[in-house]
């Protein structure tokens, strides 16, 4: 088969054609920003890209138009495709039926953690011989790849709430058929399609509507969004984890996020040691031990394998250090992930941050507002809260129809906002020295300021 993907350079499809092109169909794609790494990865795999969206690809005559959903009505290729009459699909719907279909799928859902938990999860199942499958939105370092096929019955997939396409407004997760299903958390998220928390339970909901009985629902016993999901209705077996207290059948962690005891019923399961920081951290490893218990994998099993996962790029990936300061690469862009990244590393460096004299080691935050609920400003209020955990905040002022500098004006002398990267850069260089840990926030390149900071660190420490 030779599918045409729209929408081909988007973490989600470009990994739906990297699988596409393991099964041994013809891949080509289009995109408005064809721009690497994932064009380098995709001509790799002997992908041809075309960049835009012209009509005149109609001509490669394709048996299949796989579109993403980040394509609108008015672009010539797709008013051509509807023109014509030609065979189109979703990329959620052409993964379901194609990869998908009769095999375990784990998917993993929630507002945050979701490529952190899959990529455990799959690491889990690897580690034990189950070789699985999996589409994973971000790059796994156990692995170097964002998706395979896999050998094995499992598939774990990253399971994205967001829409599916112009013709197709469910949730992308609907598609998936899982077996087994973790739900991390929920948050309002994507202002841009949902307009209150409410409209993404109905979403969810959605989902466990879609879970056999023979499955399993592996639920943040925390979370009150989800608590009402599964009030409007559950026909799965349920594992809770995470929570205070002693309800029983709930596992639980005690210890220090990277060194703690996985329990359950008063009884001691597996010990997991890591370098992962963050109590956000320790709750993913809750769900993915117990999403591997369903696939088989005991959770003394899980837990050794966890002590050799070597966590995810771009999640407080360390990018380089330079005269003793360290910059870091990391996706947060929601006010709540920003505050547990930065409350992850406080608390690594400090210790507890309640004792007097605690920590001599500055954390610098560097954010760019780039999804399109940050765009909007739905949660610009959140900011100073998100922040509270680091010395000094940095954060870009882009055309976003609202102003981060009256956004994070109660930080006060702690904020900086500028108008380019440019002045970013040199305003953190100038405040920089010995110690210091710059984190850099973004769900895009964030203009590539990760190595121009290691440059200007570099230039000013030969002066």
């Amino acid at each position: 088969m030779h599918i045409h993907v729209l929408g081909i350079c988007g973490t989600f499809m470009g990994g739906l054609a990297a699988l596409a092109r393991e099964a041994g169909h013809r891949v080509t794609g289009c995109d408005a920003n064809v721009y690497p790494p994932m064009s380098e990865q995709l001509q790799a795999l002997g992908i041809e890209l075309i960049e835009g969206w012209s009509s005149e690809q109609m001509r490669l005559a394709p048996d299949m138009f796989v579109i993403g959903n980040v394509v609108k009505r008015g672009m010539p290729l797709l008013e051509a495709i509807l023109d014509a009459g030609a065979r189109y699909t979703s990329g959620p719907q052409w993964l379901a039926e194609q990869v998908l279909h009769g095999r375990h799928v784990l998917a993993v859902a929630g507002t945050h953690g979701k490529t952190s938990t899959s990529s455990m999860l799959a690491w889990i199942l690897e580690d034990a011989g189950l070789a699985p499958g999996f589409l994973i939105g971000g790059v796994p370092q156990n692995f170097g790849v964002s998706a395979r096929l896999g050998t094995g019955q499992h598939f774990v997939i990253e399971a994205d709430e967001y829409d599916t396409a112009l013709f197709d407004k469910r949730s992308k997760f609907v598609h998936y058929r899982p077996r087994t299903v973790v739900l991390n958390n929920l948050e309002h998220d994507h202002a841009d399609i949902f307009p209150d928390l409410a409209a993404i339970e109905t979403q969810f909901h959605h989902l466990v509507r879609t879970i056999p009985a023979s499955g399993r629902l592996v639920v943040n016993a925390q979370d009150e969004a989800l608590r009402r999901v599964l009030q409007r209705g559950c026909w799965t077996p349920v594992q809770h984890f995470g929570g205070a207290g002693d309800a029983p059948g709930v596992l639980r962690a005690h210890g220090e996020p990277h060194a703690f005891e996985v329990w359950r019923d008063g009884q001691v399961l597996g010990h997991v040691e890591w370098t992962l920081l963050g109590e956000h951290n320790q709750l993913n490893a809750l769900a993915a031990i117990a999403a591997a218990e369903h696939a088989g994998v005991p959770p003394a099993r899980a837990a050794q394998a966890l002590a050799r996962f070597s966590s995810v790029k771009r999640r407080l990936e360390l990018r380089g250090e330079v005269r003793g300061v360290h910059v870091y690469d990391d996706f947060a862009h929601h006010p709540t992930a920003i505050h547990l990244t930065l409350q992850g590393l406080r608390r690594h460096l400090d210790g507890d941050r309640t004792k007097a004299g605690a920590g001599s080691q500055r954390v610098l935050a560097v954010f760019e507002p780039r999804s399109n609920t940050m765009k909007l400003g739905a949660m610009k209020a959140q900011l100073p809260w998100a922040l509270e955990d680091a010395d000094r905040s940095y954060c870009l002022q882009g055309d976003y129809g609202w102003s981060a500098r009256e956004a994070l004006a109660p930080l006060g002398k702690a904020a900086v906002v500028a108008d380019t990267v440019d002045d970013l850069v040199a305003a953190i260089t100038q405040d920089a020295r010995p110690g210091d840990h710059i984190v850099c926030m973004s769900n895009g390149s964030f203009g590539g300021i990760h190595g121009r900071l290691l440059t200007a660190l570099a230039a000013g420490a030969a002066q």
